[in-house]
């Protein structure tokens, strides 16, 4: 009886963990691609794009990666630009 349990558990978390990953996926893959769609359309590409890879972050090591490049190379520009 124990062994039926534990199967149900585990297949239930493995379900779920499925389940949340692709939900993150979608969700966060929408986001990015509609921030690299207002690189060149109107709209606040610089804001939604990193919301996205940020959301992506949550489930992806990737994306983590991704967005820690972005946020460091954004600030290496902005205090260079900043420095008289």
């Amino acid at each position: 009886m124990a062994g039926q349990t534990e199967r149900f558990l585990f297949s239930t978390y493995s379900a779920y963990k499925l389940a949340r990953r692709l939900i993150i996926g979608v969700v966060g893959g929408t986001i990015t691609l509609l921030g690299v769609a207002l690189l060149v359309l109107p709209g606040p590409a610089f804001i939604v794009l990193p919301l996205g890879l940020a959301i992506l972050g949550v489930e992806f090591l990737w994306a983590r990666r991704l967005l820690r490049k972005v946020r460091d190379s954004l600030s290496r520009n902005n205090r260079n630009s900043t420095s008289p």
